[in-house]
């Protein structure tokens, strides 16, 4: 599969994140014996084949560096179930992790807890989903975040589908969890490109990131719009439900499909041209660039209020 590739910049430190051992290894906070820090990394679903990925990624890094962190890996089993992992941060807060890093289900409902983990002494670092940066000023709380540039992402996955269409074109966006900041946020690149490229989006409603909601939503646009010409999805999940919509409604060939994640199970349609576009935004990366981050501050002894703001990690248009 060839990739189209415009890269952020990283911070030194967390580049070397990827490939090396922690930076930290000599530091005198874990020499002598001292107790390893234990990092608690909190997902979204695990029946999302993304987060599976960003897990093993996880559990990889620590095995490479078993002697400087101990892990402790969790997730939801619906993207929806916010109140699920509400209690997987209180049960870490329990068991006294030293840090917790999380994708949050919901960009806003997650903040108290990790308030309440944060004021307990733990370091929290916020990746994949951008946490309410107006919640968290209301409760005086900094989080790190690492992660893409979301509406970057998708605009580019959406300017690539432009040049497949025509202006004036009908489409329609199937958008993750509405209250996420990454679903707003790849929305808003998706309506960027339509708009630059003088499509019209005529649908926009949620898939809340599932297969089975996706090709719902899918299906009732094809039918309340039918000359709608493409379907940009907020994660290959959804696209995966697009496609069979459009193959139900026959309109295979007809309507374009793209995404968002570069999973394993859309590369088989990317290659038959039943996904026209997705973006890769590095799952196994996010975790270890964010465990990183947070292991950097306990060895630094830092204060959660001193931690870095953003780390943007690399997100790439893959196409066929």
């Amino acid at each position: 599969m060839e990739s189209i590739v415009r890269r952020r910049v990283l911070s030194a430190a967390v580049a070397l994140a990827v490939c090396a051992a922690l930076p930290f290894a000599s530091s005198s906070a874990f020499a002598q014996g001292a107790a390893k820090p234990k990092v608690a990394l909190v997902m979204k679903s695990l029946a999302n084949e993304f987060f599976l990925t960003m897990e093993t990624g996880a559990k990889e890094y620590q095995q490479k560096n078993a002697a400087k962190f101990d892990l402790i890996t969790n997730g939801i089993k619906d993207e929806t179930d916010t109140a699920a992992q509400i209690r997987i941060v209180e049960q870490m807060i329990v068991s006294k992790v030293d840090a917790l890093v999380i994708a949050p289900a919901d960009s806003k409902a997650l903040v108290p807890v990790i308030k309440k983990a944060a004021d307990a002494g733990i370091i929290v670092v916020n990746i994949d989903n951008r946490l309410d940066q107006d919640v968290l000023k209301s409760k005086d709380l900094n989080v790190p975040f690492v992660g893409p540039d979301n509406r970057k992402g998708a605009r580019q996955v959406g300017d690539y589908l432009a040049k497949h269409l025509k202006k004036g074109d009908e489409v329609g966006i199937i958008e993750g969890v509405s209250t996420t900041t990454n679903a707003q946020q790849r929305t808003a690149g998706f309506k960027d490109a339509m708009d630059a490229g003088g499509m019209k989006v005529v649908a926009l409603q949620s898939g809340d990131w599932e297969i089975d909601k996706g090709n719902a939503v899918a299906s009732q646009i094809l039918n309340a719009n039918p000359n709608v010409k493409a379907l940009l999805c907020g994660n290959d999940n959804m696209a995966i439900g697009a496609v069979s919509a459009v193959r139900a409604a026959g309109k295979a060939g007809k309507v374009q499909v793209v995404g968002y994640d570069n999973i394993n199970a859309i590369k088989p349609m990317l290659k038959d041209g039943r996904v026209l576009a997705t973006a890769d935004q590095y799952a196994a990366k996010q975790a270890v660039f964010g465990i990183d981050v947070a292991l950097k501050a306990i060895a630094g002894h830092q204060k959660q209020s001193t931690l870095s703001t953003v780390v943007e990690t690399p997100v790439d248009l893959v196409t066929k």
